[in-house]
């Protein structure tokens, strides 16, 4: 029969020089017919009795969290008297779950630094057949604690101190979790009792570190730390300030008031008024602030500030629904980025001449056939020749969607990515590229450097796309010339702008895979299998003879390891990136809003975003799979016809502009601020005349009101003075007349 090492068993009496308590078993020796084990917990605490002179009582601050004593004595124990505990019930099986929180993932940086270097100091006691063997030879501990302290500049204290942690916790790298959260972490309540010694937490006053740095001594603080019976004050006082509670300033004001002003004296009239407060004897807004809100659920601090209706209809949460229920094509892809030789244009002000792009062409060097391009305005860098490798594989329905153009494909079937990509040195190097090569499972390869005749696939590529354009595109320059003359550039003479370029370029390349003559490249077998002489023919014809390289990859990948990442806010206006705002259905559906708004305020999620259009942008997913598409709300600042890059360039503009606005707005309000105190000064002054000139009785407002109602609405009956009961009789007198004169006009149209 075997024991397991780690095993807990509880002993009911005392048996075989063993006391009642818990053990945990350490080591099984079945040859010796021994066991060693170790006590963690005795059912009666040992007195220790302390022998020699009695010492003098030392004023000393209570700890307050004692630490446990420590454990770990080997115990030994035969066999055969270990197995007559358990058959006669005196020995009984215990398991012990440890608490959740050593399970979780470690997040603060020290705190997982603590934990390895325990696991390191440990590694030979978590061994069993080493921690087995130093037991059996030994006798004891000594052999491994002597080599854990000489190994890892330890003390001795130190790895007993954890060795008891093991026995207690278990004989595993999880119990060497550092508890922190029991040594006053952060979030935890220091506060001061009346008779402990112990000063007030945190960081020094500014006056107490001048202190140190003049006469080289920290000093007392004035103001004092958060004690027991303040907290009970300011928790009592503002209970009772009604609901909905007012603004932090205003409550601490109230509280301060209520409960912390007790000091009273009588004044030279008799009167019982308060004493000038104390500095030193009240708590700052700090603390009361802290007191009223570390304790407070978030829901219960939104419910203080409004009322239980206003609550319900705006700010709770989602409850429910009203429905409730290059031996061939793909192999080898060779990439290149130029300098296009054109001028382009702003999409947001088309005066604007943003200058030239970058444009990159991916090409498949087996057939020839340009793959995927893409025209940035930055670079170039491995960040937009991901964006490029993501062209090449997206789907034609997304492309056509990013750029508000039929991205046609005409390619069949589709390109995925590479087995093997041939790049720059630049981007070979780049540790990044190296990272989503491995990701992505694809092979990074270069030429020499100062080499592009070996790359000359892609570059004949910026050469054809340059020669289209030349004669076409307005404003497009030919900088191979050998004529310094005929190089020259009109910058004016552009109309283009970014995204009118990639709709260019993608017509340019869509008829180079259909029409460029690839007739030197069939053999006799390819000809009479009637293959068409061009990119695209030679692409098909690979892919049907079963030479051709694809793989399937899952959009959610290609975008995650391809496009750049940056940062979104989910907000109470939805989900905002780069100042625009973004939905979905989902965000919808989970009420993300009401969470910004009600809940946990706003907070950032990771985001991928097409550098070419402002769109879309997508999110992992966490409660779900793959990403959700974010598509860009009709509600934003911004048209999805721009790019990142030129919305950046608005944003730049309008902060360059921004003090002539505000100096402006400035203007304006303080000429309109001078108008208005003309017309007061005017109206101060007609006032002060007219009583100068006011003899006799003055009406009173009723009777001033209704006269000059009378003078608005019966200007045409003349002007009308006197009383309240004059006013009245004048009024019907003119009905009366209005009404005959009516009647009067209905007879005559009757007759006629």
């Amino acid at each position: 029969m075997h024991l397991m090492p780690n095993q807990l068993y509880r002993l009911i009496t005392d048996a075989h020089g063993l006391s009642a308590g818990i053990y945990r078993i350490v080591v099984d020796d079945t040859i010796a017919e021994f066991i060693y084990c170790v006590l963690i917990k005795p059912d009666t605490p040992p007195v220790k009795v302390r022998g020699g002179r009695p010492k003098f009582e030392v004023l000393k601050r209570t700890k307050r969290f004692p630490k446990p004593p420590l454990v770990g004595a080997l115990h030994k124990v035969g066999r055969q008297d270990f197995f007559a505990l358990i058959e006669s019930h005196e020995l009984i099986s215990l398991s012990l779950d440890l608490p959740g929180l050593y399970y979780t993932k470690i997040d603060q940086p020290s705190a997982a630094n603590a934990f390895d270097k325990r696991c390191r100091i440990m590694e030979q006691f978590l061994d069993n057949e080493k921690l087995k063997e130093s037991v059996l030879i030994h006798g004891s501990l000594a052999g491994l604690v002597q080599d854990a302290v000489q190994k890892h500049k330890v003390s001795r204290s130190h790895v007993y101190r954890l060795w008891s942690v093991l026995c207690i916790c278990g004989l595993t790298q999880t119990s060497l979790r550092a508890r922190w959260d029991k040594c006053g972490a952060r979030g935890k309540r220091r506060d001061l009792s009346a008779t402990g010694t112990r000063k007030k937490a945190g960081r020094k006053s500014f006056s107490q570190r001048l202190s140190k740095l003049i006469f080289g001594c920290w000093g007392e603080s004035i103001q004092p730390g958060m004690s027991e019976m303040w907290r009970a004050s300011i928790t009592s006082a503002d209970k009772h300030i009604a609901l909905p509670k007012p603004s932090m300033p205003e409550r601490y004001k109230r509280i301060i008031a209520s409960n912390f002003t007790t000091a009273m004296r009588l004044d030279e009239r008799g009167n019982i008024v308060a004493v000038e407060l104390t500095k030193g004897q009240y708590p700052n807004y700090q603390q009361v602030k802290r007191v009223l809100t570390e304790d407070v659920e978030e829901i219960e601090r939104i419910r203080e500030k409004t009322s239980k209706g206003h609550f319900e209809r705006a700010l709770r949460g989602f409850v429910g629904c009203s429905w409730e229920g290059s031996e061939g094509p793909g192999l080898i892809y060779a990439i290149d980025s130029t300098i296009g030789d054109v001028y382009l244009r702003s999409s947001i002000d088309p005066t604007w001449i943003i200058g030239r792009p970058i444009v990159y062409v991916i090409v498949d060097v087996f057939s020839t056939a340009v793959v995927g391009f893409y025209v940035c305005l930055t670079g170039p860098s491995w960040d937009t020749a991901q964006v490029s490798i993501f062209n090449t594989v997206a789907s034609s329905e997304l492309m056509s969607d990013l750029w508000g153009y039929d991205m046609r494909q005409s390619l069949f079937p589709a390109p995925t990515l590479p087995a093997r990509l041939l790049c720059d040195r630049g981007e070979y190097l780049s540790k990044r590229a190296k990272a989503t090569g491995m990701d992505l499972r694809t092979t990074l390869s270069y030429t020499a450097p100062f080499r592009p005749d070996l790359k000359g696939v892609v570059e004949v590529m910026h050469r054809i796309m340059k020669n289209v354009q030349y004669h076409f595109i307005p404003g497009a320059m030919d900088a191979r010339r050998k004529e310094y003359d005929l190089r020259r550039s009109n910058p004016a003479a552009a109309t283009m702008s970014v995204r009118q370029y990639m709709h260019f370029l993608h017509e340019c390349f869509y008829v180079y895979n259909l029409t460029a003559d690839r007739s030197k490249r069939l053999d006799a077998h390819m000809i009479a299998l009637g293959v068409y002489p061009s990119p695209a023919g030679i692409w098909h014809w690979g892919h049907a003879m079963g030479i051709g390289f694809s793989r399937a990859q899952s959009q959610a990948e290609l975008i995650a390891q391809l496009l750049p990442e940056a940062n979104a806010r989910v907000t109470r206006n939805g989900v905002m990136f780069r100042t625009n705002r973004y939905s979905a259905p989902i965000v919808e559906t989970e009420q993300w809003t009401t969470r910004a708004r009600s809940v946990r305020g706003s907070w950032e999620i990771p985001a991928q975003y097409y550098p070419g259009s402002v769109s879309r942008v997508w999110t992992p997913y966490e409660r779900g799979n793959g990403f959700i598409d974010l598509t860009l709300s009709d509600h934003s600042r911004a048209d999805p016809a721009l790019t990142h890059d030129e919305l950046v360039d608005a944003f730049a503009f309008q902060k360059l502009k921004a003090a002539d606005v505000q100096h402006q707005r400035v203007q304006e309000a303080v000429l309109g601020y001078h108008r208005m105190e003309l017309i007061r000064k005017q109206a101060v002054e007609e006032t002060r005349a007219a009583r100068r000139r006011a003899r006799g009785l003055t009406p009173t407002i009723r009777e001033a009101r209704a006269i000059e109602n009378e003078f608005a609405g019966q200007q045409m009956v003349g002007e009308v003075r006197g009383t309240a009961k004059t006013l009245s009789e004048s009024t019907s007198n003119y009905d009366a007349m209005m009404g005959n004169l009516c009647q009067a006009m209905d007879a005559e149209a009757m007759h006629d």
